[in-house]
């Protein structure tokens, strides 16, 4: 397996020391890598990065639909920087075209960025690359897509200060880690950079949600799904992450019967900590008002097959 995360960083880190040392060397490194991730890691149909390739010595395979926030945002950092150190437009359209796929592809039916991994990504290069996009690029969508997730972040807020791994949920209640929080930082940063005197619309959005105990788990023999069927307009899954300590545990989603577009679903098994993390949101979504849905988590597809897990404990339903 090849990670576009250490890729992606490559090309960042070649782009840091060009502008410092001016040396055309670490430029034309990163252009080089640059137009290699583009040719085995973007994918086919819409132009969003996935995360991984399996090399077989041969030829690379994508691993699809594993959209991570880091390795976009990476992506579109880069492609808006080598337009400004190159003069090359259509590196600025390339990541414009990624920035705008994040946006139409990867937020919930609210319109805010849904992040659905759980501790192998983060999300601060992504909030980076869109304030990239809002500043010096003057692309409005970018603006407003950090603000409308800053909102709704700033209701999933602790009472020390801390926000948890997704802007569209509540705030956490078991303990957080710096690859959970650090999106809901810079984005606030971001947020009081673009909007000084701004304030986020509704506060204290979750704070009127109810807890629905509800003790349910994916069949460890195999197939069988688990089905949260509810009327509302928010809702938030809580379980434990690392629950199967070192063991893969992964679990598609899907929405009112659609599979979820990021194909990352929940990933509630593997966790390099050295204890679990329990009340954590596996999963949050939000839309515009308040009607009948259904979530369904159903069993790993494809490389994950076989590594299965998922077990709940209930979930917070805002009406």
């Amino acid at each position: 397996m090849k990670t576009l995360e250490t890729d992606s960083n490559y090309i960042k880190a070649a782009l840091l020391l060009y502008q410092v040392t001016k040396a055309p060397s670490y430029l034309a490194k990163a252009q080089s890598k640059y137009a290699a991730v583009r040719r085995y890691f973007l994918s086919a149909q819409h132009p969003l990065y996935t995360a991984a390739v399996y090399d077989n010595g041969s030829r690379c395979t994508q691993l699809r639909g594993q959209y991570f926030a880091s390795v976009n945002g990476n992506m579109i950092w880069a492609g808006a920087k080598l337009a400004q150190l190159t003069g090359s437009e259509h590196y600025l359209a390339q990541a414009v075209a990624t920035a705008e796929a994040v946006r139409r592809y990867l937020c919930d039916d609210d319109g805010v960025y849904a992040d659905l991994q759980a501790e192998n990504d983060v999300v601060e290069p992504l909030i980076e690359a869109m304030y990239v996009l809002a500043t010096a690029d003057h692309e409005g969508f970018a603006r407003t897509w950090l603000l409308s997730a800053a909102a709704a972040a700033a209701a999933g807020r602790t009472a020390w200060g801390s926000y948890g791994r997704f802007f569209d949920g509540p705030a956490p209640q078991g303990p957080v880690t710096a690859w959970q929080v650090n999106g809901g930082m810079a984005l606030m940063f971001a947020a009081a950079r673009l909007d000084p005197p701004a304030l986020p619309a509704d506060p204290w959005y979750w704070r009127r949600a109810v807890f629905v105990p509800d003790d349910a788990s994916l069949p460890v023999s195999g197939g069988g799904t688990v089905t949260v069927a509810f009327a509302g307009q928010a809702v938030a899954i809580i379980g434990t992450i690392g629950e199967e300590r070192r063991k893969p545990g992964h679990a598609r989603v899907l929405i009112d019967g659609k599979l979820m577009f990021d194909r990352v679903g929940i990933w509630q098994g593997e966790f390099s900590g050295e204890r679990m993390l329990a009340n954590s949101v596996l999963f949050a979504w939000r839309w515009p008002s308040s009607a009948s849905h259904a979530l369904t988590i159903a069993p790993g597809a494809g490389r994950t097959a076989g590594s299965t897990f998922f077990h709940m404990i209930g979930y917070y339903l805002v009406h």
